[in-house]
Parts: structure tokens; sequence; C-alpha cells
């Protein structure tokens, strides 16, 4: 998970996944979405999914885009092709009509390639962690957005890693989640159906 800063547009001061939104850049690639998980791990983490990257290929990565190399471009320079088969998509969230400003957000899990150490961009991320969900869940000096908590209250129930890409795997169709913000006795509250 990554810390966010304290006047990030979103999510400011949270522990969050990586995550972003498509730029024009993911479209050069068949799957756009999986195009940008990575393409926002990287930019968040240093985690490059790409074929047998290694740190030495994160470093000439992040050199090509600091002189002024599209990620995809970048990528294309190095004859490195994105892993879009490492990522298990398990979730999709979409956040509630009544917000003015609306995510449709999707969740994938990968693991960590070999040979790669986690590199988080300055600026973007001021902290990382790797932590098990129901230690983020069970922290409380851990501020966590709604879906971000809901995200892992779904999967802290797996008793290893291993059964958790299975199950992942396994999903014949990605549950949609949509929750509502509704009017309660003690005021406005997220609810999902």
């Amino acid at each position: 998970m990554v810390h966010r800063p304290g006047g990030a547009d979103f999510a400011p001061g949270a522990y969050v996944f990586p995550g972003g939104t498509v730029h024009e850049d993911d479209q050069v690639f068949d799957d756009e979405l999986r195009a940008a998980a990575v393409r926002e791990l990287f930019e968040e983490a240093g985690i490059l999914l790409a074929d047998n990257a290694r740190d030495a290929d994160c470093a000439k990565v992040r050199n090509l885009v600091e002189k002024g190399s599209s990620f995809a471009e970048a990528l294309v320079k190095l004859g490195l092709a994105p892993a879009f088969d490492e990522l298990i998509m398990f979730a999709r969230w979409i956040t509630p009509a009544q917000l003015r400003r609306r995510f449709d957000a999707r969740f994938y899990l990968a693991r960590l390639p070999a040979g790669q150490t986690v590199r988080p961009q300055e600026g973007e991320v001021t902290d990382w962690l790797w932590i098990s969900p129901k230690g983020a869940l069970a922290n409380p000096e851990m501020t966590l957005v709604y879906a971000t908590r809901a995200v892992l209250e779904s999967v802290a129930d797996a008793p290893d890693l291993s059964t958790l890409f299975t199950r992942a795997r396994g999903l014949k169709e990605i549950p949609i989640v949509e929750p509502r913000i509704v009017r309660g006795k003690t005021g406005w509250e997220v609810v999902r159906d």
C-alpha cells in the first residue's frame, strides 16, 4: 500500500493501492485498463510488470521517462512488453452517483516480480508498506478510504496468497460494487447492496 501526500487531490493522507486513470499513452496497447494499471504501479511504486524486468530495467525506464519518453515509448525502446497476464482483476468499484467526482476503478492482484524492489515516486507517494489485509484493517494509525477498506475486507479471509490468487482466477464474472449514499438516522452513510 502507498501513502498519499497530505495535499493530494484524491485521498490526502490515506493509505491506498497504487492506481490512477487511463492516459492517452495507455491506449496504444490492446488493453488500456491493464496498461494503465501497469503504468500507475510503475509510476507510484517503481514496480514494473514486464516480462523478465529487473531493477536495472526499471531504472532505464525511469531514466527514459525523465528524459521525455512516454512510458509506452520507454518500454518499446528497451524491448519490454507489459505482462498483462500477471494482473488478475478481482473487483470493480463505481463510486456513488451522488458524488461530484466519480471513479470506475478496477482492482488487480499481482505478485512482485523477481529481481525488483519498491522505489516509490517522490511527490505522489510519501510512504509505502507491505501489509496483510487483516493487518491494515486492524491498524488504527492507517487512514483508509471507504473503497480501500471494503476491498481489504473482501480479501482478508483468504488464509494465504495462493488461495487468494486461485479464488480471483476462478471468478466467472468480476463483481461490480456500486455503493449508494443514503440518509440514515444518524446522517448520511454509504451502503452496499
